[in-house]
């Protein structure tokens, strides 16, 4: 058997089968309401996981901001206190 022929032979045995093959009437509007329902799930559960990751770093910003040190810190330092106060000359002197 040569390749053409076995293409030849192949191609009318798919042409065949084909012929027989009948969609349901109703088929598209099927898959179709699978492939919504399927979409309407994948954006319900993106929308919970987003949800849920802004309530988690929310907390957690908060919980570190409440856990942090209550007392004066280097950057909110008093600087009346860092700086040496310079003496007050009287007027005229």
């Amino acid at each position: 058997m040569s390749t053409p022929d076995t293409e030849r032979r192949l191609r009318e045995a798919f042409d065949a089968l084909a012929r027989e093959v009948r969609p349901a009437p109703d088929a598209y509007r099927t898959v179709r309401g699978e492939w919504l329902r399927r979409e309407r799930r994948r954006r319900l559960v993106l929308a919970v996981l987003i949800a849920v990751v802004f309530t988690l770093a929310t907390l957690a910003g908060l919980w570190v901001l409440n856990n942090a040190p209550s007392g004066p810190g280097a950057i909110y330092d008093d600087p009346r206190k860092s700086v040496p106060s310079a003496p007050v000359l009287a007027p005229g002197s």
